[in-house]
């Protein structure tokens, strides 16, 4: 068939069934993005005729004869369409996955149509942002400056890839052509709990097309975890590349690699396996009680697991002062049971890889494996390769395009390990790319935990006693357990001054699928819980809020005491949490959308604050450098990966801050492990303090080389030479890039490295005013406020979409998202539109506020502010609907029924 794309004809002959989504990207406009091939999402939005169309559910034959216009239709790099422009200006977009088809959608749109946005954009999902930016982009709404001369840091300069987001032409994982490529598709265990007895891979093997069929037969005998940290022994060893032994629905049985998607399905279809089933459990409070199934029971002390023998991954107990005594000299005790559901990342771009060998084509004779990742930690991830194939460093390169979103998701090795099993046995490139039912059924969510807590207070409000007992579900893998499990008891807890503290922790086994890294890791549902208590507890003592906080929080000076006491890495670089609840409750005091009319309507409001490190413990490496190049420009070498988390930006507004030229100037090369030594990778909030602070460090000590021999070129004191945007000023005149190479022997290069210690303290606080219907439990958010300590704000447009994108999310999380599963474990809410992420319609525009500290440890007094967002909202919303109806809620998310229920 014959049609037109771009204004340029294409001949095509789509096969029987076929989209439109994946015909163009067969025809390289990989501008339409895949977000979820159910006409849910719309980033693969087109127009047809000039009509916006899902052009993953629209028939690609019905594209013949007619115009079909992509979003790099609309304009180029060059000459940006007025509405791509808009979103510059606007800063519209985070990671930018869902952007091209937010913009094609919104090329329709009339002025008529900025009223009702809501119904408008129903079909545009955005995961990152929240929306205010979009909305302010459609509206002609200006928030990013013009580049100018002057330091860069604390200007809300655009992003260095806007124009290529806007455009469609800013790659991401899969927006390549890898010439014969073959496709992974994988068999699911369809069962919570069993073992196969055995797996016949004849017929699939002997289907046209099919090249290899991997199955536990195939997998190396190396034990490893998912989850990726700088210290690989933070995490149980208790996975294999397939496994005989099937521990939840959606297991890996066998993977089957093929010419085409469709076959390697079909090669699926034609294995036979026959399966022993096991008994299962799914509830973490039986799974640790004596004679339930054991899932782990055949692994040891080298697996790092706390008690496979009571399905324990790990645990904590402490107490610190006497917590009985405390409760017992109180004027008011709260205890209660709070539970918190399993909820998906949702980011736009599923998990996936691509894999080839380069060079010769072949390991043996000097070819190496190379990984082209949807991930957060190329290192990790090659380092970990090497662990389960037996291979040398230099023998397996792994990197990242533009990354969709993460959320912590892609903290993970989910897909890299079986596209390396596939290349190394077809000596082909593979690819393996998520749908996104895999998303929402076997990809790791975030841990459902049960929280137990008591805080006790005398009648002055000060706290006398704090104890939390925890029960999270591991899901039947380990990955990012333990650590979740400590870090959520950690500064959820250390955030308060009291004298007696107990900590109890377990993080179980269970036959459902496995739980991992999400943003907040942990403190987001121990948050909610203790957040929830001393609400109450403020209540109990008819006293304020804010002002129990105030009486409680730690300042600077105190010691942070959790389970134990903290170690000496984490201190006070910077406070801001006064400030916090100062701009919050201020702006509360203000006022903003009026309550609605009826007598049904409650209103009530509530607050909740949280805490959280910098960036993880034990050590987070970035290794970076930076090199003068002889145009006057600068290559930044960092291996932070970009995933809406805006470091690129800041990378580059440091660097030129510290270089004294244009951000324009400074080229990054970034998220390779090609590119620098070792980068732990984009987690923890690390990319600001961790990777800019190393990369201040390369340009700092640049800098003093560049100075230095402008001093020795013009014979002038090293001290008074300037660097300025075309080379350094000495001697009275302006020395150039140029010469400055030649004195330096035609490279000038600087590296700089940080091990992320001592670490700081980041804090924010959330505040939202909400009226609830009591005859059908609808919610409506009047106001919402999150005043954050960031230090100094680098990019204060970029910083202010993090707080509102991690509220935003946060909100659907309270209010919305839960993974439902049956009785057996298999998730059934396994398509997008079953799963309610936030539409634009769904939210409040958040009022954010910036505490004025400096942080003694980041990068020009920088702190990060990624995670930390997320924490305090659940607990917020909650409390103001207490504050409302006059009844507590217990149980996430907060959705219409359960407060119906609770209203009964």
């Amino acid at each position: 068939m014959r049609f037109t794309v771009n204004g340029r004809e294409l001949d095509a002959d789509p096969r029987p069934g076929q989209c439109l989504r994946t015909l163009l990207r067969e025809h390289a406009h990989f501008e339409v993005k895949k977000g979820c091939d159910a006409g849910d999402c719309g980033a693969c939005s087109v127009l047809v005729d000039g009509e916006a169309v899902h052009s993953c559910v629209f028939p690609a034959v019905r594209a013949e004869g007619h115009a079909v216009t992509t979003v790099a239709g609309l304009g180029t790099g060059d000459d940006l369409h007025p509405l791509q422009q808009r979103f510059v200006d606007a800063a519209g977009f985070q990671c930018g996955f869902c952007t091209a088809g937010m913009i094609v959608t919104a090329a329709t749109l009339t002025d008529d149509d900025l009223t009702d946005l809501p119904n408008r954009l129903k079909g545009n999902l955005c995961r990152c942002t929240g929306y205010r930016s979009v909305d302010d982009a459609l509206r002609g709404v200006t928030n990013v400056e013009a580049p100018a001369p002057g330091p860069s840091c604390g200007r809300s300069l655009r992003a260095p890839a806007a124009a290529r987001v806007v455009t469609g032409a800013e790659p991401y994982t899969f927006d390549t052509t890898v010439a014969g490529a073959l496709h992974v598709a994988v068999l699911g265990s369809p069962h919570a709990h069993a073992r196969i007895v055995s797996i016949d891979t004849t017929a699939a093997e002997a289907l046209p097309g099919v090249h290899a069929v991997l199955c536990h037969r195939d997998a190396p005998a190396v034990a490893y975890s998912t989850a990726r940290h700088e210290h690989r022994d933070d995490d149980p060893d208790d996975t294999v590349l397939f496994d005989r032994i099937l521990r939840h629905h959606g297991q890996r049985v066998a993977a089957v690699v093929a010419e085409t998607p469709a076959l390697a399905q079909e090669g699926c279809r034609l294995l036979a396996v026959e399966y022993e089933v096991l008994p299962y459990v799914l509830d973490p409070d039986e799974a640790r009680r004596p004679g339930a199934p054991l899932l782990h029971a055949d692994k040891g002390p080298e697996n790092r697991i706390a008690d496979p023998s009571r399905n324990l991954v790990a645990e904590l107990h402490g107490e610190v002062g006497d917590v009985d005594a405390g409760v017992a000299a109180a004027a008011a005790v709260v205890r209660g049971r709070w539970q918190t559901q399993r909820v998906q990342h949702t980011h736009l771009e599923t998990h996936g890889a691509i894999g080839w060998i380069d060079g010769s084509g072949d390991l043996a004779t000097g070819g190496r494996l190379v990984i082209r990742s949807s991930t957060q930690v190329p290192f990790l991830v090659r380092d970990e390769l090497c662990h389960i194939f037996g291979l040398d460093r230099d023998r397996v390169r792994v990197f990242a395009a533009r990354v969709g979103g993460g959320f912590g998701a892609k903290q993970e090795m989910l897909a890299e390990d079986v596209v390396a099993a596939a290349v190394l046995r077809t000596g082909r490139p593979v690819q393996w790319e998520f749908t996104r039912t895999d998303q929402l059924t076997v990809a790791p969510c975030r841990h459902p935990m049960r929280v137990d807590v008591t805080v006790a207070a005398g009648a002055d409000g000060v706290l006398t006693a704090l104890a939390i007992d925890v029960l999270s579900d591991a899901g039947a893998y380990g990955n990012h357990s333990a650590g979740v499990m400590f870090h959520g008891c950690g500064e959820s807890v250390e955030v308060y001054r009291c004298p007696n503290k107990r900590v109890d922790a377990q993080a179980v086994y269970t036959n459902n699928r496995p739980s991992g890294a999400f943003r907040g890791y942990g403190l987001g549902q121990i948050v909610f819980a203790i957040e929830s208590a001393m609400d109450e507890l403020a209540v109990e003592l008819g006293m304020a809020p804010y002002e129990l906080r105030r009486r409680n929080v730690v300042v600077p000076g105190d010691d942070l005491v959790g389970a134990h006491p903290e170690g000496g890495d984490l201190i006070f670089g910077s406070y801001g949490l006064d400030q916090c609840l100062d701009l919050v409750q201020d702006a509360m005091r203000r006022g903003g959308a009026g309550e609605p009319a009826g007598p049904q309507w409650r209103v009530g409001e509530g607050m909740a604050l949280a805490m959280i490190a910098s960036n993880p413990p034990g050590g987070h490496v970035a290794d970076t450098s930076v090199e003068l190049l002889r145009d006057g420009t600068y290559l930044a070498r960092v291996g932070t990966a970009e995933f809406g988390n805006g470091t690129t930006t800041v990378h580059t507004q440091v660097a030129a801050t510290e270089l004294a030229t244009h951000p324009d100037r400074i080229r990054i090369r970034q998220s390779d492990t090609d590119v620098t030594t070792h980068d732990t990778g984009a987690y923890g909030s690390s990319g600001t303090v961790v990777a800019a602070k190393a990369l201040l460090a390369a340009a700092r000590e640049l800098r003093r080389r560049m100075v230095k021999l402008a001093g020795q070129i013009t014979g002038t004191d090293p001290d008074d030479a300037v660097p300025e945007a075309d080379g350094v000023r000495a001697g009275g005149r302006l020395v150039s890039p140029g010469e400055l190479l030649d004195a330096a022997g035609g490279t000038l290069r600087a590296e700089g490295s940080h091990g992320g210690l001592p670490r700081s303290l980041s804090f924010n606080v959330q505040a939202f005013r909400v009226a609830v219907d009591v005859r059908t439990g609808e919610l409506r958010i009047l106001q919402s406020v999150q005043a954050a300590d960031a230090g100094v704000v680098v990019n204060p447009e970029q910083c202010r979409g993090q707080v509102e994108g991690g509220a935003a999310q946060a909100i659907g999380v309270a209010l919305y998202e839960e993974l439902v599963t049956d009785d057996t474990g298999r998730v059934v809410t396994d398509a997008l539109r079953n799963y309610h992420i936030p539409q634009y319609a769904d939210l409040p525009r958040t009022e954010v506020y910036f505490a004025d500290t400096y942080d003694a440890l980041g990068p020009m007094g920088a702190k990060s502010m990624s995670e930390a967002p997320f924490n305090p909202v659940a607990p917020a919303l909650a409390n103001a609907v207490r504050r409302a109806i006059g009844i507590r809620p217990h149980e996430l998310p907060l959705s219409r029924d359960r407060i119906w229920r609770l209203l009964q």
